[in-house]
């Protein structure tokens, strides 16, 4: 496919963001086939909470001032990840996505990341093939589960909320949290991540400890106008030292979700075999299978070894 030059690629403006969120919703409502495109995610938001967070980058496609699509870039410490990357229907096949991904390499060049990856349709060989063109490979399925906890339980396993603690234990707990996920994965540092859940308030951090010292975490996002919405607690990401850490930390979450009348959503590659086999055996159910492909074509984070919850969406 030639690569569209009249596109031009920018940042994305404030004033751009109801049309990028409609953009999202439509681009993926119509690739499902759904009969109302635009009703895609309900009331959940994966552009404005990212766009005002200090770690992403959002990047527009414009043609003759028009936008036509958007692709949002996270950067997670050493790694950073990309999606959703979307375009305008009426745009697909005119090179707009080429596009964007030569403005998003060339960000991720700047930052000087060790590793970048993507989350995409395991069953669409176009956009594996796009993004096969950048140097990503297909690793891995990643599924999304979800669980509608028993709100009878709330509170009986809770975690510690981040939100809650004081401002000098919240900082230690944040740093307790970088070197845990360092330790899995040489400079990942989820710390952008975490204090943007709490200044916009789209969320909390669940977190689990033993003896007073953090073993496990969780961003958990939740509310209108989130990555969650009103009906989902999506854990975007999460960690722990092991096994046993690991089954604490979501018994914590679902009290945490329960205690909002929400259900859980959290993806897991099945790299990670330990975690996703725990996942199913607690009661959850895969909705959506992906595939996350990676560059280069290494595990970083996602290997069987660790205990991880990343979705990349």
């Amino acid at each position: 496919m030639p690569v569209n030059r009249q596109v031009r690629i920018g940042s994305l403006k404030e004033s751009e963001l109801a049309e990028a969120d409609r953009i999202v919703r439509v681009a993926f409502g119509t690739f499902l086939g759904l009969p109302n495109p635009q009703g895609f995610m309900d009331d959940r938001n994966f552009m404005t909470p990212r766009w005002r967070s200090r770690h992403v980058k959002v990047i527009a496609a414009r043609e003759g001032g028009r936008l036509v699509g958007s692709n949002v870039i996270t950067r997670w410490g050493s790694f950073a990840s990309f999606g959703p990357l979307t375009v305008l229907p009426e745009y697909w096949n005119r090179g707009v996505a080429q596009r964007l991904m030569e403005s998003t390499m060339t960000t991720f060049e700047k930052w000087g990341v060790r590793h970048t990856g993507l989350f995409t349709f395991a069953s669409s060989p176009k956009h594996v093939g796009l993004y096969q063109k950048f140097g990503y490979w297909p690793r891995s399925l990643t599924a999304i589960m979800t669980r509608t906890p028993e709100s009878e339980k709330a509170g009986s396993q809770a975690g510690s909320l981040l939100s809650s603690m004081d401002k000098s234990c919240r900082e230690r707990t944040i740093e307790a949290c970088r070197r845990l996920t360092g330790r899995i994965d040489k400079g990942l540092d989820l710390s952008g991540e975490i204090r943007e859940v709490l200044a916009q308030r789209t969320g909390e951090i669940v977190v689990t400890q033993t003896r007073g010292v953090p073993d496990a975490f969780a961003v958990c996002l939740h509310g209108p106008g989130s990555e969650g919405g009103s009906k989902t607690c999506y854990i975007k990401f999460a960690a722990a030292r092991g096994s046993e850490q690991f089954v604490k930390l979501l018994r914590a979450c679902e009290s945490f979700a329960a205690s909002r009348n929400a259900a859980i959503e959290a993806g897991v590659s099945m790299a990670c075999e330990s975690a996703f086999r725990r996942m199913r055996d607690l009661g959850y159910r895969t909705t959506i299978l992906g595939v996350t492909m990676h560059r280069p074509n290494a595990d970083g984070f996602t290997r069987e070894d660790t205990f991880v919850l990343g979705d990349w969406r």
